[in-house]
């Protein structure tokens, strides 16, 4: 066992080596982007390169995604690799070299650069010769909100599956740094529907009326305040909403509008209360305002939780690639949706967190401006490939 960790410390170093590589992956990927469920191009240069590695795959899987297998095809030992395929549709405003190529879609969450780490890992593997069981490398489409992972779950992507594996860009932290955390990562995340419906009319005589834009935004304040002051605050909990639509004509009072958002909560206990402080600021708005309301909870993607054992697994793997000192807690759960939740509903496995920062930088995940440090991506390609084996070899 000793010479098989000596050989995976090796990783990050040969990873290294391949980083123009690994750059040119991510930076084709964030030229080229593509939204939830639209990845066909992304798709067809992954498996460009899949089997200019050697590696047999099957695509069209969950509409667009891919699985890649590495080691042996009839072992019923197998740990599985995510990296997620999809961007955003944001305008991007980086000014790189690289930038976007399509206008108002953009990779403002680093998906582009969790591609490259999962191909870098396969290069790693195929070199190492994985002969102890399989490795399944899964590149999903649609983790932006559309739930991608519950559709390669649902065609059998996780078939005899010990462990699964991912990881997501962190530019909170430096590059080097590896954050692993048993338990709770990631919220519940909820969508919110509400429509609020009135009564329309002249803007000149409201009494006549019963404005829907008004108690909607009422509606939205009371929200705020009612989750500030109902919900225990030692559990995290919040409602953004995001959209707001209503009227047709600046001197109409609007009939109906409808407001659409995002409900975040670390426990099951919180999330219902939440749920019924939503249903009661409705309430409530429908007596004050004589308005009628319907609040729905379309979908969700249930919370991240890493289990023990894998999170042992992925610790030792991160210490031997980045050290002691570069692995790091994550005691507070991030309020961000993550589906690879779906995964960890059926199968033991731990996702992590990789530092990118880049400095000079600044910009948040998710907006215009949105980059990383590119020095990532080996370390996370050598972690992946060093996780499989220990997952493997336990």
């Amino acid at each position: 066992m000793k010479k098989e960790n000596k050989y995976q410390e090796g990783f990050l170093s040969r990873a290294k080596g391949m980083s123009p590589w690994l750059s040119s992956i991510r930076r084709h990927i964030h030229e080229n982007p593509e939204v939830a469920f639209k990845e066909k191009e992304t798709s067809r240069y992954i498996c460009s390169i899949l089997k200019e590695l050697g590696i047999p795959y099957k695509n069209n899987i969950a509409r667009t995604g891919i699985v890649a297998e590495i080691g042996d095809r009839h072992s019923k030992n197998v740990v599985c690799l995510r990296a997620d395929m999809d961007a955003l549709p944001i305008q991007e405003k980086t000014g790189l070299e690289f930038s976007s190529k399509k206008q108002g879609v953009m990779h403002a969450c680093g998906h582009d650069g969790h591609v490259a780490m999962l191909l870098g890992c396969a290069r790693l593997l195929m070199e190492r010769c994985v002969n102890k069981g399989l490795v399944r490398l899964l590149f999903q489409p649609a983790e932006e909100g559309k739930g991608g992972a519950k559709s390669m779950v649902q065609e059998g992507c996780l078939e005899n599956c010990r462990y699964i594996f991912g990881g997501h860009i962190d530019t909170h932290f430096d590059v080097g740094k590896v954050a692993v955390q048993e338990g709770l990562i990631c919220a519940y995340a909820d969508r919110v529907s509400i429509e609020v419906k009135g009564k329309g009319g002249h803007a000149a005589r409201p009494h006549e009326a019963a404005d829907a834009i008004v108690a909607a935004a009422n509606l939205i304040v009371m929200l705020q305040s009612a989750i500030n002051k109902r919900i225990n605050p030692q559990y995290p909990s919040l409602v953004s909403i995001g959209r707001f639509e209503a009227g047709s004509a600046p001197n109409a009072i609007a009939e109906k509008a409808i407001l659409k958002g995002t409900m975040r909560t670390t426990c099951k206990e919180i999330r219902k209360e939440t749920f019924g402080a939503i249903k009661a600021c409705a309430r409530a708005v429908e007596t004050a305002f004589r308005v009628k309301t319907s609040v729905t909870f379309p979908e969700h993607y249930p919370p991240v939780i890493n289990s023990e054992e894998a999170t042992r697994i992925a610790r030792q793997a991160a210490i031997e690639v980045v050290g002691k000192e570069g692995v790091i807690p994550y005691p507070i759960p991030s309020l961000g949706g993550e589906d690879f939740s779906f995964y960890l509903e059926k199968v033991p496995g731990c996702f992590v967190r990789f530092g990118a920062r880049k400095r000079g930088n600044d910009y948040p995940a998710h907006s215009s401006g949105f980059d990383f440090d590119e020095n990532v991506l080996p370390v996370g390609a050598a972690f992946f490939a060093n996780c499989a084996l220990r997952a493997l070899l336990g």
